[in-house]
């Protein structure tokens, strides 16, 4: 007891067969795999933005060097 035969998957197949038909749960399966790649896409973009927003720092904080103060320009 406690584990499902064959059988009782044979059944919830059917009954979920029923209630969706058959036509309808290839295309929840495609809307679902949609989800996925679209998920994995926004990833992905995630991951590109903030290695650019780091090359564009690093890129930032090489610029600003100290620049050396003329000595004559600056009054007492």
């Amino acid at each position: 007891m406690g584990s499902f035969s064959i059988w009782h998957w044979l059944i919830v197949l059917v009954i979920v067969l029923l209630l969706f038909g058959a036509g309808k749960i290839p295309k929840l399966m495609g809307d679902m795999a949609k989800g996925v790649k679209a998920f994995k896409k926004g990833l992905a973009d995630e991951e590109e933005d903030s290695s650019a927003a780091a090359a564009k720092s690093q890129q930032i904080d090489s610029q600003d060097t100290v620049k050396p103060v003329d000595k004559e320009s600056v009054k007492h």
